[in-house]
């Protein structure tokens, strides 16, 4: 497993090693060692899978906010999707700034607390794999709108499907001061 720092402090790529012979593939997902090691969350209270299908489809930008803000872990083991990250901690250098990883079977993301997190399907049918520190916890929850000019997100397809919800969560005005943690 490989670690490799993003543009925005705190965000990994997590590179997988995959090993196979003729039956097939074997990959270490996870490892409570190596991402101790490298500083990074240890502790998932909740797993959760979405299966995305339609090209071009997007879920996200969603956060929760403090006291239950949470990093992520994000794999994508069917499919291959653009994972999309925006800083959202007041005070950070990349303060409203967006990086992506192209993740699938061999690449995950990690993702701090702080942070909003969506993802545009590259292919027909995408499924995701969200470790998360923190429970879900809907009273906390938010958004910022995939398409918001003020972040930028240069999205590599056409947009196709995106929930009503992720439609009504609003453009970020000049008044955004972000997330304390």
């Amino acid at each position: 497993m490989k670690f490799v720092q993003t543009p925005i402090p705190g965000v990994f790529e997590v590179r997988h090693e995959l090993r196979s012979d003729p039956r097939g593939g074997f990959k270490r997902q996870y490892c409570e060692r190596e991402f101790a090691a490298a500083g990074l969350n240890t502790n998932w209270v909740q797993v959760n899978h979405s299966v995305t299908l339609g090209r071009g489809s997007i879920r996200g930008m969603h956060f929760q906010r403090p006291p239950r803000a949470e990093a992520k872990l994000v794999s994508c083991p069917v499919g291959k999707a653009f994972d999309v990250v925006i800083d959202l901690r007041r005070g950070s250098d990349t303060f409203l700034h967006w990086t992506a990883v192209e993740i699938h079977e061999r690449r995950s993301c990690y993702i701090p607390e702080g942070c909003a997190h969506g993802f545009q399907a590259l292919i027909d049918e995408v499924h995701l794999i969200y470790q998360h520190s923190v429970y879900y916890t809907p009273g906390a929850e938010g958004g910022v709108r995939f398409d918001d000019p003020a972040i930028g997100i240069q999205w590599p397809l056409p947009i196709g499907a995106v929930s009503d919800r992720d439609r009504s969560f609003v453009r970020i005005g000049e008044d955004f001061e972000g997330i304390a943690l």
